[in-house]
């Protein structure tokens, strides 16, 4: 039987925003978790350079996995053999290959409750069976190891998030190696997306291969090397699992796109200004953080990375999609609904991308402040409240 899977709401809600820019309005795309900058400089002169050189066709670059295990090296302090990557076009095929290599239908695979609605819906697509977990503020929004060691039977599997999306919060290292441990003990295999690592405002984010070597790791150039749209990413996988691994790539999805991986190699070499991006976003947060109490958002999930607020607002609504609507509708304000990351308890929350310039972020404040007291004034009116 096909596997029925949910719709990926936010891109209703930024299909809704581009009819509105057609129309002429003025919009701030802040709903999906994408950088407004571009590739790196450096890397865009890679990227002409090798159009007037290089042929192309079906390649891996061995130069790019052999600078991503010198980044492993220098990072995390974890040595791993440059062919225990596996280059991808991006995360979400890097989840998939990680999914269908390591698992059967039917098998059942925890992740936390948020999460970021891709986990649960490529889950189901491939007849896997997600356990959602629910974790609220006492676990700051993400799976612990005792919850882990509390499932009865063990599940097959788990995917972990650190930094998480929508939260962004991040799993502390004592955390994750009590995870790893629980994992060891039970024959859970661990999936860890690290997508979001190089963007942390508290903490350096930890890799789980720092604690358990036999993880699969799931991560991308998109994120904190501005590089949504050229489809990198790769999956890290322990060395006996690169045959099979490499069996399903290779018949699933070839091989990511070959200017795509000259231009992350470069890219890997282009700190500095990635480093300015996240100072703005750093930036942008504290703006965020504080400014929204005043607009009646003070139940805020910590962003300790990524680049998102995940704010409840369950004093104004329960229905996170047509309050995200009726915001972009009234003030061009882009936003996602809650209910793609916690189809229970996300009717109650939005998450807002503050991976935009700070100018707009500025201009996102101006247009939401009157429009969310406007809101908490009719909201007190109905529950007859004095305004």
């Amino acid at each position: 039987m096909t596997a029925e899977i949910d719709p990926f709401h936010a891109i209703s809600v930024s299909r809704l925003a581009h009819a509105l820019k057609a129309e002429g309005r003025s919009i701030l795309h802040m709903e999906f978790g994408q950088p407004s900058t571009g590739a790196p400089r450096a890397a865009i002169e890679t990227a002409h350079r090798v159009l007037d050189t290089d042929g192309m066709g079906y390649w891996e670059s061995p130069a790019l996995k052999a600078r991503l295990a010198r980044h492993y090296d220098e990072t995390y302090g974890v040595k791993v053999d440059p062919e225990q990557f596996i280059i991808t076009c991006g995360a979400s095929p890097a989840l998939v290959l990680a999914l269908t290599s390591s698992f059967s239908p039917g098998d059942r695979v925890a992740l936390a409750r948020p999460g970021y609605v891709a986990y649960r819906n490529t889950l189901k697509a491939l007849h896997l069976v997600p356990l959602e977990i629910p974790c609220g503020p006492e676990t700051r929004f993400q799976l612990t190891a005792a919850a882990l060691e509390a499932l009865d039977p063990a599940p097959d599997g788990v995917i972990i998030a650190s930094p998480a999306n929508p939260t962004g919060t991040l799993i502390a290292a004592e955390e994750l190696a009590a995870i790893a441990k629980v994992c060891r003990e039970r024959g859970i295999r661990i999936i860890s997306d690290e997508i979001y690592h190089g963007l942390s405002y508290v903490e350096p984010a930890r890799s789980i291969l720092e604690f358990e070597p036999a993880a699969l790791v799931i991560s991308s150039f998109s994120k904190y090397f501005s590089m949504a749209g050229w489809r990198l990413g790769w999956l890290l996988v322990p060395a006996e699992h690169q045959r099979r691994a490499r069996a399903f790539v290779g018949n699933l999805f070839l091989t990511a796109p070959s200017l795509s991986q000259h231009v992350g190699l470069t890219a890997l070499d282009c700190r500095e200004e990635l480093d300015g991006h996240v100072e703005v976003y750093r930036r942008n947060r504290a703006l965020l953080l504080k400014t929204l109490p005043g607009l009646g958002l003070n139940d805020i999930a910590p962003p300790d990375g990524a680049f998102y607020i995940y704010a409840n607002i369950a004093h104004l609504t329960d229905d996170s999609l047509a309050f995200c609507k009726a915001l972009l509708r009234d003030t061009g304000v882009a936003s996602a609904p809650g209910i793609d990351f916690d189809p229970v308890e996300g009717r109650h929350f939005i998450r807002i991308s503050f991976a935009v310039s700070t100018p707009e972020v500025e201009e996102a404040l101006a247009r939401m402040t009157p429009w969310f007291a406007a809101a908490s004034a009719l909201e007190q009116s109905r529950a007859g409240a004095p305004v």
